[in-house]
């Protein structure tokens, strides 16, 4: 899951004077700072701000609304059954989408 979108990133290098973005992993950003002749990482604090201003990237969006379409479609199913398991699975889904928004750094 990318928790941070590269148009957020981009549009924090041309304001602060950083060029030639390129994405090293699936969440480590690079760029050359002002003046600079060598890339550098996109410090956490910055991407950390970017984060807090924007919210949740689209992947992050779209996780959560499985999830909570999972959950709903789960409460339907296991009420019509009378059975615990298909919310047992939406739970097991939640848990897994809520381990994945973490941001490790």
């Amino acid at each position: 899951m990318r928790h941070y979108c590269y148009n957020w990133i981009e549009n924090w290098c041309k304001e602060n004077g950083w060029t030639d973005l390129f994405v090293v992993n699936r969440e480590e950003y690079w760029a050359f700072p002002p003046f600079a002749v060598m890339p550098m990482p996109i410090p956490n604090q910055v991407l950390r701000i970017v984060k807090q201003q924007y919210g949740f990237s689209p992947d992050e969006r779209r996780w959560c609304s499985i999830a909570v379409g999972a959950t709903i479609v789960a409460s339907v199913v296991s009420y019509w059954l009378q059975c615990p398991m298909p919310l047992v699975a939406a739970f097991a889904l939640g848990a897994v989408t809520v381990a994945q928004l973490e941001i490790e750094d």
